[in-house]
């Protein structure tokens, strides 16, 4: 989970960002500050991952406030004003949203953050994911995932012995909480538990009481797993 700090002198903006972050089920937004003053008191004592930093602020501006912090600290600068984009990117901002984004680039920007947190992460074994559901964080065991859906926006997880789950996250943000050696990613709309696997045919994975094509784009990758069944 990453945490999270929003840091803005106008509400609106913040109360975007709370919104847009409460969707995101790896994203633990903490507080919202209006003053930069405030945030950077917070953070002396509650170091975090990641700042949603607006940069144009009359008592400091982002950039100020982004050199204070400690190296490791991930930005993603908010702000209405384009020429500002170089300076950001410059130290090595994770993103920058120009005023006013959409959801979906916010989700972009914050999934490029997931990805440069997990890098960092020391590898061990993972035995659950908490995924975000009606507003709750679910719990749910990985060794339960049989296979992810995709659908539109939304993902179907189906579950060993229980009923899926329909869950507002990406392919791609699952597939980072997933161990890699237990899911592969088989198809533009499927990722497969290769535990789940009972038989394989003709280019058709099957599963209990299901049948997940093979995409062309993943044949190389998946039989790669499974040579045997070339």
């Amino acid at each position: 989970m990453i945490n999270a700090i929003a840091i803005d002198d106008e509400l609106p903006a913040l109360k975007v960002i709370e919104s847009f972050a409460g969707n995101v089920n790896f994203i633990r937004l903490e507080k919202a500050f209006a003053r930069p003053g405030e945030a950077l008191q917070y953070l002396n004592d509650n170091p975090v991952h990641l700042l949603f930093l607006d940069i144009n602020m009359p008592s400091l501006s982002g950039i100020e406030l982004y050199k204070s912090v400690p190296p490791d600290t991930m930005a993603i600068f908010t702000t209405a004003y384009s020429e500002y984009a170089v300076e950001g990117f410059n130290l090595n901002a994770v993103d920058y949203l120009l005023k006013p984004f959409t959801y979906d680039r916010f989700l972009q920007a914050v999934t490029k953050a997931k990805e440069i947190f997990d890098r960092r992460q020391p590898v061990a074994s993972q035995d659950f994911i908490f995924l975000r559901i009606d507003y709750s964080l679910v719990k749910v065991a990985v060794a339960d995932i049989r296979c992810v859906e995709g659908m539109d926006d939304y993902l179907r997880i189906h579950l060993q012995g229980r009923q899926p789950l329909l869950v507002r996250m990406t392919m791609k943000a699952i597939l980072s909480q997933l161990p890699r050696s237990h899911f592969l990613r088989v198809h533009r709309s499927y990722i497969v538990a290769l535990g789940s696997i009972i038989n394989i045919r003709n280019k058709v994975i099957y599963l209990e009481g299901q049948e997940i094509p093979i995409g062309v784009s993943y044949e190389k990758e998946f039989f790669s797993r499974f040579p045997i069944h070339r």
